[in-house]
């Protein structure tokens, strides 16, 4: 296999380095430096895909380590994120919240995988969702929040990644 056909996935386990570090900042309740890498992953995973596509080296491979970063990039990291600096005080429900956000993401995946597709998006990418977490956690650190309505924000954020009626077309 020729050099060039590894580069898109040196982009991709970027991606997947910056999930794992987001988490481990997590840890460190280091939750801006969290925030930062999942959107730095977020631009990783926007070019390894175009990386792909110009380098003319697509695999199924590929999709799949694609789709397995993107779990923990974009639906895990986030999940904990906002459940850790946000939704920590509900408890069980906060709990539930985080794993829903996290399932949500991972079902969204496997069906785009194995999905027929044609340019258009079904549901929310979880790349968006997932940044859309990071940046409210961003704007939370610094100005209050109503911790209710970001519980709601993520049930429908979840929602959103698995809704049939929800169509982007890809750009």
């Amino acid at each position: 296999m020729k050099v060039k056909a590894h580069i898109p996935n040196m982009f991709t386990f970027l991606n997947l380095t910056l999930g794992i570090l987001a988490i481990v900042s997590i840890i460190n309740e280091s939750y801006t430096i969290s925030a930062v890498l999942i959107l730095l992953a977020a631009f990783m995973d926007r070019f390894d895909g175009q990386l792909a596509r110009k380098l003319d080296v697509e695999s199924e491979l590929g999709k799949e380590l694609d789709s397995l970063c993107d779990l923990i990039s974009f639906g895990v990291a986030p999940a904990v994120l906002i459940w850790s600096f946000l939704l920590v005080d509900f408890g069980v429900i906060g709990i539930g919240i985080m794993v829903i956000f996290a399932v949500s993401g991972a079902y969204r995946l496997a069906r785009y995988n194995i999905m027929e597709f044609e340019g258009v998006y079904m549901g929310i990418p979880i790349t968006m969702c997932g940044g859309i977490l990071a940046l409210i956690t961003l704007y939370s650190i610094n100005y209050e929040i109503n911790t209710h309505f970001i519980g709601m924000m993520v049930l429908f954020l979840s929602y959103s990644m698995v809704s049939k009626r929800i169509k982007l077309k890809k750009r």
